[in-house]
């Protein structure tokens, strides 16, 4: 198969490690930082462990590491925002199969760094899990849970376009992180401040531009 070509990613059918004890988004930390003594971890290393149908899972982990300390690394926001738009673009269309281009998947990071960077968010994890409950289910259900995995492929989108703007992907990437909670755990509330976050990371790019005009 040529670089680059699109290839159907089978994930395997069972977890590598036990359940979490904690909350959703704890749980998707612990996931990926089994992988963070290796020299150096693949997307696909990361992603494995989360099983071929767990698309909201898969999708919060590339957010989660869109809003941590690795997204100063050039380029890094650009393939997690893609793996985004990919995830949320196959729920959108019911698949029941996740598949993610080639290039996306052999992208690297050090091991080292990921571990640091998954230390630094693991507090905000617990945050998050602690403050999310059952609350405005008209906000995740039918037509309006539609309109959430669409707004995860903007996000996810954009993401590659915004890359030299200053914190507008680590917004976009905190909306998606909050949207994939909200559905995991039926909280309609954090669904509502997704929209509120891409509203802002919107009038971000608005502002640098305005300013270098000035």
């Amino acid at each position: 198969m040529a670089p680059g070509v699109a290839m159907r990613v089978y994930f395997p059918k069972r977890f590598i490690i036990p359940d979490s004890p904690n909350g959703p988004v704890r749980d998707v930390v612990d996931r990926l930082t089994v992988h963070a003594d290796k020299p150096e971890v693949t997307v696909r290393d990361m992603i494995a462990g989360f099983g071929q149908t767990s698309f909201l899972p898969v999708m919060m982990a590339a957010a989660l590491l869109v809003v941590s300390p690795l997204s100063g690394i050039p380029l890094f926001s650009s393939v997690c925002g893609l793996s985004i738009a990919f995830v949320a673009s196959q729920m959108f269309m019911g698949r029941d199969h996740l598949w993610l281009p080639k290039f996306v998947m052999n992208q690297k990071v050090s091991g080292t760094r990921l571990c640091g960077a998954l230390r630094r968010i693991t507090r905000g994890a617990d945050w998050l899990d602690e403050r999310a409950k059952r609350r405005m289910l008209f906000m995740v259900r039918g037509p309006m849970r539609k309109g959430l995995e669409f707004m995860c492929i903007l996000c996810g989108g954009a993401m590659p376009f915004l890359e030299l703007v200053p914190f507008s992907s680590s917004i976009l990437g905190l909306a998606v992180l909050l949207i994939s909670t909200a559905l995991l755990t039926r909280d309609g509330l954090f669904a509502a401040t997704a929209a509120v976050l891409m509203a802002a990371a919107a009038m971000v790019p608005v502002t640098v531009v305005s300013a270098m005009a000035g």
